[in-house]
């Protein structure tokens, strides 16, 4: 019924854990089966440098996560977004038509682990916002408190 891949990441699955000050964490489930999936990534220089994960569920739900974590680390943020599906399935050597939808909920939890990474990044790299009239601190859309203005780039 499983292929000796899935078999193997269910025994003995790899990145067990989480990530300490992650930059980006990401969380899926599926209330019909149960299956509830987190994932942590940490990001060097545009890299996926460690991956980490912690799955509630059945075993092809585990292997995916385990197959998803090894697919992604060391790859490109652009790499790892690509990360499909129907890769993880594959990689896994198959899985059973009532077991594909945890395949999904391994690439989206991945994938949504790196949409959080990319939501905080953008809001570091956001540079200071000052009121034109008055120079208080304010977000780019923000109207400026004491003075009424809106703010500008």
């Amino acid at each position: 019924m499983y292929s000796e891949k899935v078999m193997e990441h269910f025994r003995s699955p790899r990145n067990v854990g989480e990530i300490d000050n992650a930059d980006g964490v990401g969380e899926v489930g599926n209330p019909v089966c149960g299956d509830m999936m987190t994932f942590w990534v940490k990001i060097e220089n545009g890299i996926l440098a460690d991956v980490k994960f912690k799955t509630f569920g059945c075993g092809a739900a585990i292997a995916v996560s385990s197959m998803v974590s090894e697919m992604a680390k060391g790859r490109t943020v652009e790499e790892a977004m690509k990360i499909s599906n129907a890769d993880v399935a594959k990689e896994l050597g198959g899985l059973p038509p009532n077991k594909l939808h945890c395949s999904n909920l391994g690439a989206d939890a991945l994938h949504r682990a790196i949409e959080n990474y990319l939501v905080k990044k953008r809001k570091a790299e956001k540079k200071d916002c000052h009121c034109p009239y008055c120079d208080t601190p304010i977000e780019a859309s923000e109207i400026c408190a004491p003075c009424k203005a809106q703010g500008r780039n």
